[in-house]
């Protein structure tokens, strides 16, 4: 893959367009950032669960707060990478114009990489698959293709985010979102299609990164970039190199700021909060200079914080740098935070142990995991047969809580269920529990 290709301002959905920056006070990728941060998919992300449930009087991450973090993290990795590129090659803004943006454009795809997810987290995305898997759903395999199958029965969060930011609802405008090509592509983890399959060992395979919808979406947007097909399988592309500072941006903060969230929770102390991190802060400095200067322990925690990330951005990038060449070939076959070495490999696995064994098997964890099963089931039982059926007066009465911009005009059945799918996928926390409570009359709506 060549950067002169992969870092493309060409717009999505919009023909033709003009890719000089008339506004002097805005680059085209930091225009993308601007219309992510001002839209309505980003801002119900307040009431996504990240983690924990969304606070009470002790506050803790949500997706947005997480988002917003996760582009402060991927502007510096973007950046530090393009200052590395120029001390090594000083001309190179003569020979790639636009390289100078990289930290805006992972700054952008960071804070879309979450506007996929539904409500609670990957439990809501292990429900709205269930349903197709063990409930209801299942006698409407017959009537799809299986490439369709697929896709509803491993409903896939980076998938919808691509779908989200490409596929031109009712009423919201043909060119949808119409991001730059390279900040689109930078979101796709997983370039390839459900029906490809899940290879174990192939990072780019993990998953899936499109709908079977927004497959020729995809395939359009990827030649364009010339991102390399994977045995010329349309199905299967391997990623945008952009993608690994957004996964890395990404690992850093769920996996450090997780723990400064236990620890408020007090489900970690403070003691066992420094035990991990002092080793990725690498400063022998460090801890007599906390504990002589600060009293509060969550000061304390911030500080090793921000020092851990700050060593773990320095490291990952340079991991980036020196497999540039490989990234481009498409051969790198991990994610940068697996490539750490020491100091940082060993206490980078000890908190992922300890945060699969001590926080997300917490109580409240597991709790809001099972309500995610009930209420996201819940309300694709009762809202898929009605779109599809439409023919009762129950049905059209659910019908018209659908907003206008998920009910489509195709009339086969995958385009239907997608539409429903679109609109559960959507909903905050908050909501789909009170629409769950209000159509299953555990609740009466109020009048407002």
């Amino acid at each position: 893959m060549q950067w002169e290709k992969l870092i493309s301002a060409k717009r999505w959905g919009v023909q033709n367009s003009d890719i000089q920056d008339q506004d002097k006070a805005r680059s085209q990728f930091q225009r993308d950032y601007d219309r992510l941060i001002f839209s309505s998919p980003f801002r119900r992300l307040q009431n996504k669960t990240q983690v924990f449930p969304l606070p009470g009087s002790v506050f803790v991450h949500n997706r947005l707060t997480h988002s917003l973090e996760v582009a402060s993290v991927g502007r510096s990795l973007g950046t530090i990478f393009y200052n590395n590129l120029k001390k090594q090659e000083p001309d190179v803004d003569k020979r790639l114009p636009l390289i100078s943006e990289v930290g805006n454009i992972v700054a952008a795809a960071c804070l879309a990489h979450d506007m996929g997810n539904p409500a609670f987290g990957h439990s809501g995305e292990s429900a709205m698959s269930r349903y197709f898997t063990d409930g209801d759903g299942t006698k409407y395999k017959a009537d799809l293709t299986d490439e369709q199958w697929h896709d509803v029965i491993h409903f896939e969060g980076n998938a919808n985010a691509f779908r989200i930011l490409t596929h031109p609802f009712t009423g919201k405008g043909n060119g949808a979102f119409a991001l730059t090509y390279a900040t689109l592509a930078s979101i796709v983890k997983y370039p390839c299609a459900a029906i490809a399959g899940h290879v174990k060992g192939n990072i780019h395979q993990k998953k899936y990164g499109f709908f079977q919808s927004e497959q020729a979406s995809f395939q359009a947007m990827a030649d364009e970039l010339g991102m390399i097909q994977t045995q010329n399988n349309p199905l299967i592309y391997k990623r945008h190199p952009l993608v690994y500072l957004v996964e890395a941006a990404d690992d850093i903060c769920y996996s450090i700021i997780d723990l400064e969230d236990a620890h408020r929770l007090k489900i970690l102390s403070y003691d066992k909060i420094k035990e991990l991190l002092l080793p990725i802060c690498n400063s022998t400095r460090l801890e007599p200079w906390l504990e002589s200067e600060f009293e509060d322990e969550d000061a304390k925690v911030g500080l090793l914080r921000a020092k851990a990330i700050n060593n773990l951005i320095t490291a990952t990038s340079l991991i980036f740098m020196d497999n540039q060449n490989v990234i481009l070939d498409g051969g790198f076959n991990m994610g940068l935070t697996d490539a750490l070495e020491e100091p940082f490999a060993a206490p980078w696995k000890e908190i992922s142990d300890i945060s699969k064994k001590k926080i997300y098997n917490y109580q409240s964890v597991v709790q809001i995991e099972v309500a995610g099963y009930k209420v996201m089931g819940g309300l694709l039982e009762e809202f898929i047969p009605a779109l599809i059926n439409n023919s009762s007066n129950y049905d059209k009465k659910l019908v018209e809580l659908i907003p206008k911009q998920f009910i489509t005009l195709d009339t086969d059945l995958y385009s239907k269920i997608q539409s429903v799918l679109d609109f559960v996928s959507g909903m905050t926390d908050l909501y789909a529990v009170e629409l769950y409570r209000n159509i299953k009359g555990i609740s009466f709506p109020a009048i407002h």
